[in-house]
């Protein structure tokens, strides 16, 4: 009899023990099955949004091929037109102690630039290192031989078919030649040239704002290119840019009127020269290959920094004094190369 109960209650423990076993197991079955199923709804979730794309500096962005425009700075051409819409300025010295621009323009629809003034054979080494197709109004003897040398890719005013370039009435020759960038890229398809590049920016350009914490306080800074011609640049705090002035006249568009500004300028004391030549007209040539002091100013700080060519046709490398490539600002930038006993001053708060 007592066996009799001992193997009914052993039955009835086993059968307990394997319904608990069938619960546990149930229960880690649809447990699993959840997690499968979450998992592959955030997978499907993730293909539906797609991967998270970093975002990119807009100043320099898609695949047109840059372009280059010698921009006239004497007086009489001012005020110019297409500076504010171009990437990057660079701003040299000519014959007479007057500078010359070169505009750089990438993916902009402008109907006037200008007025577009004749070639200088170092501004050269700047359109061939952004891979610019070069545009210019005439030539100098350098310019011209240096064109050819290097096989620029360059469109020049006064070889063109007369619908290229034109003049205006409101200034005077040899002021007076404009363009548009519609214009400069039919003449560009027409000569067979590539209007598309792949080549990255000389600049870094970041989209987190740089602040230059360690920099001191720029509100203003005067840069004397020669006894002619000095640019200062003032700080605008509400709208971090610089608006930009020269030989004490504030600049401003030729069209819309409007003040000239820049996200960011660099300065490069560089030295020039006289050069020896046939015309006799005081022409420059620029000691730009080396290694050479400057300043990167933005959003109201600066650094001195180092600015590196090593050959005309490489990119200028510009680091802060530890070696490091300077990070610039998502904007605008004009580029002052002065001569290296040149006055500059920077004025802070």
């Amino acid at each position: 009899m007592k066996n009799e109960i001992g193997q009914a209650s052993t039955k009835i423990l086993i059968t307990i023990l394997v319904i608990l076993i069938m619960i546990a197991g149930g229960i880690l079955g649809y447990r699993m099955k959840e997690e499968q199923k979450n998992e592959e709804m955030t997978v499907a979730e993730e293909s539906a949004i797609g991967p998270m794309e970093e975002e990119t500096p807009q100043i320099f962005q898609g695949s047109d091929r840059p372009i280059a425009v010698m921009i006239d700075n004497h007086s009489d051409a001012w005020p110019q037109a297409g500076l504010q819409e171009a990437y990057m300025v660079y701003e040299v010295i000519v014959e007479g102690g007057e500078t010359r621009l070169m505009a750089l323009f990438k993916g902009v629809d402008l109907k006037k630039i200008g007025p577009v003034r004749s070639a200088r054979h170092y501004f050269l080494d700047y359109a061939m290192e952004n891979d610019a197709i070069y545009t210019h109004f005439g030539e100098s003897p350098q310019a011209s031989s240096d064109i050819k040398k290097y096989s620029i890719n360059n469109i020049d005013g006064i070889a063109e078919d007369g619908t290229t370039f034109w003049r205006v009435n409101d200034k005077v020759s040899p002021h007076n030649a404009v363009t548009s960038t519609a214009k400069l890229l039919e003449s560009a398809k027409n000569k067979k040239y590539k209007v598309t590049s792949r080549e990255e920016s000389v600049l870094n350009y970041v989209t987190d704002e740089v602040d230059l914490e360690e920099g001191q306080e720029v509100v203003s800074v005067t840069i004397p290119h020669s006894q002619l011609q000095t640019v200062a640049y003032e700080y605008d705090k509400e709208n971090k840019v610089y608006e930009r002035q020269a030989r004490g006249k504030k600049q401003v568009d030729w069209d819309t009127q409007k003040t000239i500004t820049t996200k960011n300028i660099i300065i490069t004391f560089c030295d020039n020269y006289d050069l020896a030549d046939t015309e006799d007209k005081g022409r420059q040539g620029l000691k730009n290959i080396g290694t050479f002091d400057g300043y990167y100013i933005t959003n109201g700080k600066a650094i001195k920094i180092k600015c590196i060519k090593t050959d005309r046709a490489k990119q200028t490398k510009y680091q802060d004094l530890e070696g490091n490539e300077i990070k610039v600002n998502d904007g605008n930038t004009f580029v002052n190369i002065c001569p290296t006993n040149a006055k500059v001053t920077i004025e802070g708060d």
